[in-house]
């Protein structure tokens, strides 16, 4: 107990002098208040009533009253308390922290009596003889009043650790997790670090303190501390392992190798077995106390043994007899446990799981037990026993190492220490749901010490196996497999692992709030990884964008390079472009792009590439989602024009890709307009030379999809020149990419129908070139329909009817073939292209057929008279009039009529009408006719197509003029036409009314004409 020395009386001392001693106390115990050690809240409270003091000390100081003798017993009241406040102040700023703590309550009975001394005598003040202010006389009546009032007492915390520690020493409690968790608590109350280390340091320091208690001869001081020390000694931070050990084995070997019978006063004369908590009554007898207590409730009231009378409220622990029947149970076990090794090692695997059996209750039975195990250095030799094949083995071997692990970082060493240790148990994780259960526990356990903590990490597989554990369905186990990861996140490199096995949630954590350094190579692994679309959809649901954009934004280069590249590859799942761009992403990427300043070049082709996924998700978002709008703004477009000369291939690939990717969205229009204006034609066509053939290949691609269906001839004439149309002829028979090919076929058919344009192409030898690649339509690739789709397209020039001489080389290629084969054989865009260059050929038949010579000569002896086309009346073949009829085409057209594709049967359409053009119109029906023609044509009239409807009413217009079709099919036409009359526009009302009169429903005069 801490003694305060009573100060030397200073009646003697003059009063100011009395008064300056008890200032200056004052002030050295608010300097050493800051530094106390504990209750350092109720030292500072009274450091700020005693402050307060020092204002009323002056003015008493300054009293011409100071030698009244009432006055004076204050002064050395006051001055008392003070002077044993400030040495009781000082001692807990340098005293030992669990001494200091062992006392708090005798500390802060102290400060209550000081507070309550104090208050009494500044109560004694002679007030009414002293000149004092008002304002004086008034604070001392507060400062009286608030010391009365405060309350000090020990803390909830400090109470519980006194009420542990009492408890402790009068259960003789040895377990090792007691005296753990207690030097845990004392150490978070009064400010020790948790460190072993630290703790055995406080610990030995604590000790001394018993050699100061015998010193001042406070022999019941030492007792107490002894007994602490001697519960708080089981804690780990106590003593060393080496120093356990050597005391363990010091005491076995002083014990021998045989196990001692009890003595015959262990048993209780009741039972007869050994007591476990003996009690004695006031006849002087021990006995078990649950079998006194049933022997006195039974209405005994003589003992058992002498027969004499007992007290029956008498009970009396037996605590010799008691803490010697422990020493001889712990002898035993001791004994036991050491001899238990050779079975363990017996080849009979019944007998070696009955001793794992035995060994685990001597460890449930106490801590100490558990201790004794772990010195003995069972722990290799249980690891090396999950190595057996019996699976009840392993699983006991692993409940035993969970029950010596818990809670002793001993055991964890030990367990480090063993060779290919930890990998033994993490073979367990792949093994039977029993064994997982139990491996995962342990390694759960073993990852709290750190040495481990950093092996099982490295265990090849481990990680992976953990995470697939976290999501099965045994809740306990994937909990523990999920706290293990956690664990196990303070590596990096396990992070990345993790990540690895689709286990993303500490990926995103350190992209989100870890240093620079650590995020770099987050977002690097991000990018180097296979991911699958779920991962990528995963990754965005669980927030991995914001960060990555916000290291765009305001990283320095390599992290913008580490998020850009991340990003690159999130972003090729379409539904993740499409979030990307909501987040506001496209402008950062932009910006990076648009940056010479950087001196990485990666950094640009990196963005451009992730700019590229974000245009291909708008082509492919999901009609569910809302639209995101992507490169709407025209300085954009021109800027990224402008780049394609001036950054390396990747970034104009990139470019061109987005471009193209662009095209084919619902904007298409509006980009291939702003890319025409931002010269992007002139752009395009100098990179048809470039060394780069994928360049090469994808600036023909955007140039063929840009110039499709545009109108804008002239602004694409200004920059398509006779050497851009050979280049396009060259990139046809030299590449041997078909993509590029079909790509170039496309710029012979997408570009405007320019006489000049196409003489160029005829002059480049283009047209028996195309026509080869359409002879070739069996050869095998992906691109293989797109070739000679685009190549048909190309021949469409070709056959202008206003110039034959194109049309004859065409021809004479043998063009016309080929389309009739291809208008059975190809897709329906070939059908569609092949039956319009056949419909321009067949305009051109009337003025080539010849007409039929005239007999001469007697008819009988002439040759038979030549037959005739039956629809041009004349001579009529493939090469010399183009003739469909010759070329055998009219059927395969005709079931083109019945193509789902309304295109491809308006193409058919169009090249069978001009067969009953002008003079044609009855052989011409008649051919029709004969080739069923006439029925699908009428089912036009109901199809949603309003352009094939009025091309279907203008056929059929010309064909019911003639009686003998109106009388064959009118009937068929009539409820269409009906339909029509009611339904369709003002020209196709009026049109189906014509027809009508036609068919004698109406009259010429209806008002629907």
């Amino acid at each position: 107990m801490l003694t305060l020395e009573e100060v030397t009386n200073v009646a003697s001392a003059p009063a100011s002098e009395v008064i300056s001693q008890t200032v200056e106390a004052i002030f050295e115990i608010l300097a050493a208040s800051r530094d106390v050690l504990v209750k350092k809240d109720t030292f500072k409270e009274l450091a700020t009533y005693l402050e307060r003091m020092v204002p009323i000390l002056r003015e008493l100081s300054k009293n011409t009253v100071l030698n009244s003798e009432s006055l004076n017993n204050v002064l050395d009241i006051l001055n008392r308390e003070i002077r044993a406040a400030k040495k009781l102040t000082i001692e807990c700023s340098k005293r030992n922290k669990m001494y200091l703590l062992m006392h708090c309550r005798t500390i802060v009975n102290h400060l209550q009596n000081t507070m309550t001394e104090i208050s009494r005598a500044l109560a004694l003040l002679p007030l009414t003889s002293l000149d004092l202010s008002s304002g004086i006389v008034e604070e001392i009546g507060k400062v009286r009043e608030n010391m009365l009032g405060a309350e000090f007492r020990a803390a909830i915390a400090e109470e519980e650790i006194m009420e542990k520690i009492e408890s402790g020493i009068q259960e003789r409690n040895m377990d090792r997790s007691y005296a753990n968790s207690l030097l845990l608590l004392i150490a978070e109350a009064v400010g020790i670090p948790t460190e072993r280390s630290a703790l055995k340091k406080e610990l030995e320091e604590f000790r001394s303190e018993i050699e100061n208690a015998r010193l001042k001869k406070d022999q019941a001081e030492a007792i107490q501390m002894e007994q602490i020390i001697a519960l708080l000694e089981r804690a780990d931070a106590a003593s060393s392992p080496e120093e356990k050990e050597r005391k363990y084995f010091t005491k076995r070997r002083s014990l021998g190798s045989q196990p001692l019978e009890p003595l015959q006063s262990f048993h209780c004369p009741i039972t007869g077995d050994v007591m476990v908590d003996p009690v004695e009554t006031s006849s002087g007898q021990t006995f078990e106390r649950t079998a006194i207590e049933k022997w006195l409730a039974e209405g005994n009231s003589l003992c058992p043994l002498t027969r004499t009378p007992i007290d029956t409220s008498v009970l009396r622990p037996n605590k010799t007899l008691r803490q010697s029947i422990e020493e001889w149970k712990d002898r035993n076990t001791m004994i036991t446990i050491a001899s238990m090794k050779s079975k363990l090692n017996s080849e009979d695997e019944e007998e070696v799981l009955h001793c794992l059996k035995e060994l685990l209750d001597l460890c449930k039975q106490s801590d100490l037990h558990q201790e004794w195990v772990i010195l003995e250095d069972y722990i290799p030799i249980l690891l090396q026993l999950l190595g057996l094949r019996k699976p009840e083995i392993r699983n006991q071997v692993l409940v035993n190492l969970l029950t010596l692990v818990k809670d002793s970082d001993d055991a964890k060493e030990r367990m480090a220490r063993v060779v290919d240790g930890i990998e033994l148990i993490v073979r367990s994780l792949g093994r039977r749901v029993e064994e997982r259960k139990l491996a995962v526990a342990l390694l759960l356990e073993l990852s709290k010490y750190d040495s481990i903590r950093e092996k099982v990490g490295m265990v090849q597989g481990c990680i992976l196996l953990l995470v697939t554990m976290s999501n099965s369905d045994d809740n306990q186990a994937a909990r523990d497999a999920r706290d293990l990861l956690e664990n196990l996140s303070f590596s990096d490199q396990n992070v990345i692992q993790m990540a690895k096995a689709n286990y993303f949630e500490h990926l995103l954590q350190r992209l989100s709030t870890g240093p620079e350094d650590v995020k770099v190579v987050m977002a690097s692994t991000l990018a180097d990884m296979e991911l699958t679309d779920h991962n990528k959809e995963s990754l965005l649901e669980g927030g991995v964008l914001g960060p990555l954009l916000d290291m765009v934004s305001h990283g320095d280069v390599p992290i913008k390079v580490g998020a850009v590249r991340a990003l690159r590859n999130l972003s090729s799942l379409p539904k993740n472009g499409s979030q990307m761009i909501r987040a506001g992403a496209e402008r950062p990427l932009l910006d990076l792009l648009y940056d010479h300043s950087s001196s990485l070049s990666s950094l640009r082709e990196h963005s451009a590439a992730t700019i590229m996924h974000l245009a291909r998700s708008v082509v492919f978002q999901e009609s569910s989602q809302t639209p995101a709008c992507f490169l709407e703004s025209e300085e954009d477009i021109f800027r990224l024009v402008y780049m394609i000369n001036l950054t390396g291939p990747d970034v104009q690939h990139n470019i061109i890709l987005t471009f193209h990717t662009l095209c084919q969205s619902p904007s298409a229009i509006s980009i291939k307009t702003k890319l025409i204006e931002s010269s992007a034609v002139q752009v395009l066509t100098q990179l048809f030379e470039h060394d780069n053939p994928n360049l090469r290949a994808n600036a023909v691609k955007l140039f063929s999809c840009l110039i499709e269906g545009h109108s804008e001839a002239i602004k694409i004439r200004e920059h398509v020149g006779q050497k851009c149309i050979e280049t396009i002829v060259k990139i046809i028979t030299s590449s041997g990419d078909d993509e590029e090919i079909a790509s170039a076929m496309g710029v012979i058919s997408n570009l405007p129908e320019i006489p000049q344009i196409t003489e160029w192409f005829v002059d480049a030898g283009a047209l028996p070139i195309i026509v080869s690649f359409i002879q070739n339509s069996q050869r095998n690739g992906p691109y293989k329909n797109q070739v000679i789709e685009n190549a048909v397209g190309a021949i469409y020039r070709f056959t202008v009817p206003s110039n034959l001489e194109w049309q004859r080389s065409a021809v004479e290629a043998g063009i016309i073939p080929l389309f009739v084969q291809l208008l059975v054989s190809g897709t329906s865009l070939t059908k569609t292209r092949a039956a319009l260059s056949l419909s321009r050929f067949s305009q051109s038949s009337p003025r080539l057929s010849r007409s039929l010579p005239k007999r001469r000569g007697l008819w009988c002896f002439s040759p038979p008279p030549e037959t005739g086309c039956p629809v041009h009346g004349g001579i009529c073949g493939i090469v010399s009039s183009f003739c469909l009829v010759q070329a055998e085409a009219v059927r395969p057209l005709v079931r083109m009529l019945g193509e789902p594709d309304t295109e491809a049967c308006e193409a058919s359409l169009d090249a069978l009408v001009t067969l009953i053009e002008g003079e044609r119109l009855q052989n011409g029906c008649k051919v029709l006719t004969d080739a069923d023609a006439i029925p699908p044509i009428i089912k036009f009239l109901v199809q949603p197509s309003p352009s094939l409807q009025e091309k279907a009413l203008h056929a059929l217009e010309r064909m019911f003029r003639l009686p003998e079709f109106k009388q064959k099919f009118g009937q068929l036409a009539q409820m269409p036409l009906v339909d029509l009359t009611q339904r369709g526009t003002g020209g196709m009302k009026s049109m189906a009314a014509r027809i009508l009169a036609h068919l004698n429903v109406l009259h010429d005069q209806s008002s629907y004409f």
